[in-house]
Formats: structure tokens, sequence, C-alpha cells
């Protein structure tokens, strides 16, 4: 059972609060706000934590934290799955998610976040749902309510919510009925000094546009499924059939959603479709030496696309003087963090950066190299080998249009140097 919904920005300011059950004070958000404050990074603070009388459950998406507060133990992945569905909400309804948006259309958010618990509990999560009790937000409409007094939410109660799919809206119409899946992987990889693969793993979901009239029911089979180490479906999908056929099947929702995420572990064996020879060195005479090159491996002829290295040098170099051969660099004094993006890889000429490192006179040398971070993309290109097999539907007479897109980008993507 969740009291109460802190929304909190990068600063540690409260901007908006939600409680249901009764008024949880703000104060019980200064525990977060000191484990904030003590950590570097946004995303290494503990998912759970405990107070004498509550708990404190967030996530951090967007730039914003989403504190939920209980007051007993609950399980908590229950907790950090609604927030995700209230982030993934609000970037449905505004198309993204930030303070100044929050701000803006605070009555929106309070109305949604009243239908999507009730009393503490999950109630309405489903966007479809959601559209049809509480209207998404236009310059007409919000013009109309101003003048008339009047809210968003609908007066009638959706159709959806009360049948056994409550995923979907009912009397759904469309001229042109068209069905697109993206096969999304990213790869998250530790490369060591010599290029050998510590650790690589892969996180995949396919997403999905349905626009298709009626209720159809579609099976999606694919070539190779038994790839999966481990899944995540959304509720739409029918376990039973999956587990004993390894096929989806599934009454889908209208509009836009994520179908289903996977996990495909190190024991299979993960194609690292680039690599990247560096060398990186500092000397006693406040300067050191940069020189890497990067180029594509194992991409089935497909290009890297929007490429970008980034490397946080360490706090006693003053500047980076380097001279890239494609695209450009940036270095920032402050935060030290050097970028160089080098945008889209042509097969023909393999881009490299090379220069010097000034370091502040006196000062002594890093303990160690920098690492570095990798960024790119490959479109039409599936790293695991998943393949979709085929898209069947049943249930209504005309025959929809069908696409399926693959691409494959860098998740955590680390090279020690």
């Amino acid at each position: 059972m969740i009291d109460s919904l802190f929304i909190i920005n990068q600063s540690g300011d409260i901007f908006m609060e939600k409680h249901w059950k009764s008024v949880v004070h703000r104060s019980v958000c200064d525990y977060f706000i000191e484990a904030q404050q003590r950590q570097q990074s946004a995303t290494n603070i503990s998912p759970v934590m405990a107070t004498p009388h509550h708990y404190l459950i967030h996530i951090y998406r967007s730039g914003l934290y989403f504190v939920a507060v209980t007051h007993k133990e609950i399980p908590p992945l229950f907790v950090i799955e609604f927030l995700h569905r209230v982030v993934d909400n609000l970037v449905d309804y505004f198309n993204d998610c930030n303070e100044s948006l929050i701000k803006e259309h605070y009555v929106l958010v309070y109305e949604l976040l009243d239908e999507m618990l009730d009393n503490g509990f999950p109630l309405a999560t489903e966007a479809n749902i959601l559209k049809e009790l509480i209207k998404p937000p236009n310059i007409l409409r919000t013009i109309a309510n101003t003048v008339t007094g009047r809210t968003n939410v609908s007066a009638t109660l959706p159709s959806g919510q009360l049948s056994n799919v409550p995923w979907r809206r009912t009397g759904v119409k469309y001229n042109n009925n068209e069905a697109y899946f993206d096969v999304i992987e990213e790869i998250d990889a530790i490369i060591d000094k010599s290029g050998s693969v510590v650790s690589a793993e892969i996180q995949g979901y396919i997403d999905c546009c349905i626009k298709l009239s009626g209720m159809p029911d579609l099976s999606l089979s694919f070539v190779n499924p038994r790839l999966f180490d481990d899944v995540s479906f959304h509720p739409c999908v029918r376990f039973r059939r999956w587990d004993s056929e390894r096929v989806l099947s599934f009454v889908p929702p209208d509009g836009n959603f994520r179908l289903m995420s996977y996990h495909i572990g190190a024991q299979n064996m993960v194609s690292i479709p680039i690599y990247i020879r560096h060398h990186i060195s500092f000397k006693e005479a406040g300067a050191g030496k940069i020189e890497i090159q990067i180029g594509p491996k194992q991409t089935m002829g497909k290009l890297l696309e929007n490429v970008v290295i980034e490397i946080l040098m360490p706090k006693t170099v003053l500047n980076v003087n380097v001279t890239p051969t494609q695209g450009k660099y940036t270095f920032d004094t402050v935060s030290k963090l050097m970028v160089w993006d080098v945008g889209r890889m042509e097969q023909t000429r393999l881009p490299n950066i090379r220069g010097i490192i000034n370091l502040q006179t006196g000062a002594p040398l890093p303990d160690a190299n920098p690492t570095i971070l990798v960024k790119f993309s490959v479109s039409q290109l599936s790293i695991s080998g998943l393949k979709v097999n085929r898209l069947d539907m049943y249930g209504e007479k005309y025959k929809p249009f069908k696409g399926v897109k693959y691409m494959t980008k860098a998740g955590n993507f680390q090279v020690r140097t």
C-alpha cells in the first residue's frame, strides 16, 4: 500500500507531493535527500530505504526522483513497477516528463494519480483506459475548461475497464489497419585493456504500435525463441501459451506499448559490434598522450551510427588538445569530461583521434587511466540473432499491414584503458 508520492529534482527540492490515505510530512524525504547529496551519481542511491517509521522506494528517470512512501513493508518491485508506469503515462500524455511540464500541468497530473491509485492500491494504469477517463491536454480543451470550469475527467466509466480485456478500449476503428514491431537490443559490456570481453549481456525489448480495428487476437512467433534467459511481458500476453509453445499470443492494447522485455546473459556468445584501440598515458613533465581508433566488428555489413566516445579525465587534467579525423570533440574544464562525437562511421575510413593531455604542474600523476564510455547504434541489426518468424491474426476478417524493425545500440558499454 502506497501512502504518499513525492517528486524531487536533482537539487533536492520537493516540487510535487500526492497523498492518498493520510498526509505524510515531507520531512520524511530528508533521509532520501541526505543520501542523494552523499552520492556523486544519481543512479547510485539505494532504491529502497528504511526510516524509523516508513520505507522510501524510488526510481530515477528524466532527471527526477519519484519517491513512494509506505508505512509498512511491501514487495519493493510492486512499487517500482508502479512508479515506472506513472512516468510512462506522463510521457504518453505530455511527450516528455520534466519538472517544467509537471508544474505546467499540475491539475492533470493529480487527476492521473487519483485514477492510477485507489486508496494506495493500483487501479487503472493502462494508457488506453486513462485516456478515456482523462482526456490528454490540448490548447482548445484547456481554453474550454478555463471558460466553463470543467475538468478533463470523463463522466462515464470506460467500457474496457469492465471487460476481461481492460487494456483495450472497445469500438476501435481504423481505415488503415497496421501493426509495427520494433526489436531493440542494448549491449552492456566491459572490455579490458587488451580488448578481451570481461562481461557482455543484452537487454532487449519489443515495442509495438498497433492500430487495428475491432478486437484482433494476434500470435507472434520467433525463429529462435530459446535465446531468452529471462523475459517480462505486458499483461495482455497469455503466459501459458508462451510457456508451452514459445509463441506470444495476445489481444493488443490500442496504440503504442511495450510487448515484452528480455535478457540474454553472458553464457550466450554476445557479439561486440565495435572495436576500440586506445593508448592513454601520463608523464611526469605535466603532459600526457591520447590516441584512440575505432572501427566496426561483426556488424553484418551494417553501418555504425551515432557513435560517441566519452572519457571522464582525472581532476589533475587542465586541458585536452586533440585532432579527430572525423566528427568533433569537446572538453569541459569543470567536469573534466571529453566527448568525441564521431557520428556515422564509414567502413572505408576508420576514424581516430590523437593529441596531448595537459596536467597541473607539480600535481601527482593519476592513479589509473580513465574508462572510455561508448555509445552507438546499428539499424536493422539484432545482435543476438533474434528474428521474428511470422505474425498471425484471428478474430477479424481484414488483412493488416505488418512491419518489423531491428535496432542494436550501446547500453552501459565500457572500455578499460
